[in-house]
């Protein structure tokens, strides 16, 4: 089964990979990589490390130290970098090292000799080996970047309302009062971990959005996240879209960070760890929230596929990678996925990770949207976490246009712009202060269920929670 990021298509038409983007797969041609793999290997410790937990500026950003130090948050060992010297070993075997979570204590290797790369299981600082990665014989070709609309037009204007098409989602979470008192993410910084920005650097709405910086985790990396696959340009428009009468997003006063983690071309296990590198790179440089509309359950290789009893929050490198956030000092906000109407129907990884907002699907009378995904988790506890808006919301399309697309990849960034207005204007609290907060003001705080969760949060009341503590 496919990643769950997609908008989800209701009634007969059927759901096909990455149809929220714009374009289409037309010719197969042979892999211009050649045959190669990409092996995770994991490390027993950190030794010979020259970094040391005293000296945190060497290796964490000024805004990432102080932002664990104004939460009382402590530095620690999973925060140390992979050790050098393991590395310059793993080299010496002739393989390429292609990634590197130091939070799991783990480096991505890569080569054509697959013999070679089992043999790394021999070093005696090497705990296991897992092939993550295979390259296909052949690839679909992709197109270039959609025809983008100049302008929007005269009917994309919705009189009388300053949000315009986004206008309803905001109101369902009681955002617009919030919004009203000043608070709309200003000094907020909001990783998105997606799959592709198509055509955000051209599109002229997104000219006035706070674009701090991109990077992509993908191996082998083409040359910008901005070419191809609109799905993060329509995540990301939820909260940045900034041009009243027409679509303003949830934090249009935010700073964006834009990272690509998802291999659109295939689904393998290997996607987990650039996730991994993505949520390790926005600590390191000091963002607070993290929006991921990404899931994961069954890929290429079956051998590697997730079960429910996994579903606990750490056992999954991708979930065990998100639990940790919350201690670093940031807010998760990810989307539980739609399986509600396919075989698996349960919640995907990392949306099981705990001390996190797992957001699902509601349509805009406030039923849950069929397609959203379902708990508990695999240790009993409620999922999804809150709700939003995730049926016909309002993005802007790699086009420049306005649509009206499905999933729970959408509901997911509406609330977590909400969460940064949130914190924003509740700066001294943690963010697992906060994530309690958001849940307390859910619709459904006294009968929270594995549907709805904790309900629909309504944030003006979240602000009065924390104002009261």
């Amino acid at each position: 089964m496919k990643k769950l990021i997609l908008p989800i298509l209701l009634g007969f038409i059927a759901v096909i990979a990455f149809a929220s983007g714009s374009k289409t797969y037309t010719e197969i041609i042979p892999n211009p990589e050649g045959k190669n793999y990409i092996y995770r290997i994991t490390l027993k410790d950190k030794a010979e490390t020259p970094f040391s937990l005293s000296e945190p500026e060497k290796f964490l950003s000024l805004k990432s130290i102080e932002r664990r130090r104004r939460q009382g948050l402590a530095i620690d060992s999973t925060d140390l970098p992979v050790s050098p010297a393991y590395l310059r070993q793993i080299q010496r075997h002739g393989v390429e090292v292609v990634g590197v979570s130091k939070w799991n204590n783990t480096v991505l290797v890569r080569s054509e000799n697959r013999q070679r790369l089992e043999h790394l299981q021999r070093l005696p600082f090497v705990s296991k080996t897992l092939k993550v990665w295979e390259s296909l014989d052949s690839i679909p070709a992709p197109l270039g970047r959609d025809y983008i609309e100049p302008k929007f037009q005269s009917w994309d204007t919705v009189s009388g309302k300053y949000y315009g098409d986004g206008q309803a989602q905001i109101e369902s979470l009681d955002g617009v009062r919030l919004h009203d008192a000043g608070f709309r993410g200003k000094g907020m910084t909001i990783a998105v971990i997606d799959a592709g920005f198509m055509n955000v650097d051209k599109i002229k709405a997104f000219n006035n959005v706070n674009i701090i910086g991109s990077h992509n985790f993908v191996v082998p990396s083409p040359s910008s996240i901005y070419k191809q696959m609109d799905h993060g340009t329509k995540v990301l428009s939820t909260m940045a879209m900034n041009q009243p009468n027409i679509f303003v997003g949830t934090a249009p006063d935010a700073g964006y960070l834009l990272l690509r983690s998802e291999d659109y071309g295939s689904e393998n296990i290997v996607e987990e760890d650039y996730w991994a590198e993505a949520a390790e790179f926005a600590d390191s440089v000091g963002v607070d929230i993290i929006s991921s509309s990404l899931s994961y359950h069954h890929f290429d290789d079956p051998f590697v596929n997730h079960h429910y009893y996994e579903q606990d929050g750490v056992t999954a490198l991708i979930s065990r990678t998100a639990s940790m956030l919350a201690a670093k000092g940031i807010i998760c906000v990810n989307s539980a996925g739609n399986d509600g109407m396919g075989s698996w129907k349960k919640i995907g990884f990392p949306a099981d990770a705990r001390d996190i907002l797992t957001v699902g699907a509601v349509t805009y009378q406030g039923l849950n949207s069929p397609f959203s995904s379902v708990g508990p988790t695999a240790d009993g506890r409620v999922k999804p976490d809150v709700m939003a808006i995730g049926s016909s919301t309002s993005v802007v399309s790699g086009s420049g246009s306005i649509q009206h697309d499905n999933g729970t990849s959408f509901s997911c960034p509406t609330l977590a712009g909400m969460v940064a207005c949130l914190w924003q204007a509740l700066p001294n609290k943690t963010a697992r202060q906060i994530v309690d907060i958001v849940r307390e003001s859910g619709n459904n705080v006294e009968h929270p269920d594995n549907i709805y969760g904790f309900g629909t949060p309504d944030f003006w009341k979240a602000y009065q929670i924390g104002l009261g503590r």
